[in-house]
């Protein structure tokens, strides 16, 4: 009898793990969490094409997932509404988990979180930075009156480009 219940237990057990479904895993949006009602590129080389077919800067976020610092700026930006619209309307967008091979994209090295903007003569650039001495481009969740202001000087950036 003893058998009979192990062996039914094991049957059981058997019969509904060939039944388990695995997690259907959905595929990550290019958003990443940093915005999903922005219209975000897959890759630099894309960024710079379409800066210069959209005749808009390119702000670059380098970030990575296990990075704390990178959550805090995402869930800061995220939840910025100023920062959102000006993000959807007025630049390329572009989020990178992987570092590029550019190394002006690392002016001051390699560190996460770090935001860079690009004008449409593929210029970095290097005026456009946070408050910190030792991490010229990088922010905070404090910092989004700051990254504002730079987007907004992003855009003038490129309106007096666009007179020239």
């Amino acid at each position: 009898m003893l058998r009979f219940v192990v062996f039914a237990l094991l049957l059981g057990t058997c019969a509904t793990a060939g039944k388990q479904q695995k997690k259907k895993e959905r595929p990550q949006s290019l958003s990443r969490g940093w915005g999903n009602g922005i219209r975000w590129v897959k890759s630099y080389e894309e960024g710079l094409s379409e800066m210069v077919k959209r005749k808009k800067p390119l702000m670059v976020i380098h970030h990575q997932d296990i990075c704390p610092y990178s959550q805090a700026l995402k869930k800061a930006i995220a939840a910025d509404k100023f920062i959102q619209k000006m993000a959807q309307k007025d630049f390329i967008m572009l989020n990178l988990l992987n570092e590029t091979k550019e190394k002006r994209m690392a002016p001051d090295g390699h560190y996460t979180p770090r935001i860079l903007f690009l004008d449409q003569s593929n210029t970095v650039r290097n005026e456009l930075v946070g408050k910190f001495p030792s991490h010229l481009y990088t922010y905070e969740p404090a910092d989004m009156t700051l990254l504002a202001e730079n987007m907004k000087k992003a855009q003038r950036i490129k309106a007096m480009k666009a007179e020239l």
